[in-house]
């Protein structure tokens, strides 16, 4: 079996915008106590219950995007795109209706609008 590397340009920016979120997520899958120090997150009362949930979601999405690098396929960009596009939305939605937000939150919506712009655009034939 070969690994796929796309020649269109377009698809080569879809292909490294998964690449760049499933990196984030093996991050966040492999370190979950520095992504939520990171992220301005705390574990309290000695529980250790919430570093499993931040791992499983790194996990969904280091599995997500690496499944959409291996299949390369349009609609399951398509997905991806939606995935992270609706990850943006609810970003931002949170910044309006929690109240104060502080400068931590402005760097991975950045991240994530550009990855989801990239793949989106690569699916709708922008690029």
């Amino acid at each position: 079996m070969e690994f796929y590397f796309p020649t269109e340009p377009g698809e080569q920016l879809a292909f490294l915008a998964a690449t760049i979120m499933a990196l984030v997520g093996c991050f966040v899958l492999l370190a979950p106590g520095l992504a939520m120090r990171m992220a301005g997150l705390d574990i309290r009362e000695g529980r250790n219950d919430g570093y499993g949930a931040v791992r499983s979601a790194g996990g969904l999405l280091a599995g997500f995007c690496g499944t959409a690098l291996l299949l390369a396929q349009p609609m399951v960009y398509l997905a991806l795109g939606a995935a992270l596009g609706l990850s943006v939305f609810s970003r931002i939605l949170s910044i309006m209706s929690d109240g104060r937000s502080s400068w931590r939150v402005v760097p991975p919506l950045v991240v994530q609008a550009a990855t989801a712009a990239l793949v989106l655009s690569y699916v709708f034939g922008l690029i």
